[in-house]
């Protein structure tokens, strides 16, 4: 299924040469209304898979990072929200149940030149995932669907 709104922005992060998991993020900020280029750079290092290495898909844990974003705890004073743990298990059921693998290398099949092909619609499908989730766990997010 296409993403149209959330598919536009993805290809234009994309042309922009941010990686999943920076993209993950920034569709989370936005929904927040945060613009904070820090928190993009530091998701640098899952890129291809724990910072090219084709381990665990940008997507999926930039997608739990976006999860963590709106659910996690960020000063002394706040409390993760406690159904934070379950929300991430969601993402990784139907994400290793859609991908066969939390892998990014068996994701594009050990072959960089997969990932043009494939990781623009599997972003866009991670990022409707983790919003759906989201919402379901009454996080409002609804300005991105």
């Amino acid at each position: 299924e296409a993403c149209t709104m959330l598919e536009d922005k993805i290809s234009a992060l994309l042309e922009q040469k941010f990686h999943c998991s920076q993209i993950m993020m920034k569709v989370g900020m936005e929904a927040l209304e945060l613009e904070e280029p820090n928190l993009v750079k530091a998701m640098s290092g899952l890129a291809g898979g724990l910072g090219g290495c084709g381990h665990n898909c940008g997507a999926l844990t930039g997608g739990v990072c976006m999860l963590s974003l709106f659910a996690g705890r960020g000063t002394p004073e706040e409390e993760a929200d406690p159904d934070l743990a379950v929300m991430v298990s969601e993402l990784l059921a139907w994400f290793e149940e859609r991908y066969g693998s939390p892998d990014c290398g068996d994701i594009i099949q050990g072959d960089r030149d997969n990932i043009p092909r494939t990781c623009p619609q599997l972003i866009c499908d991670c990022a409707r995932k983790a919003l759906e989730i989201l919402n379901s766990y009454g996080f409002s997010t609804a300005e991105l669907e």
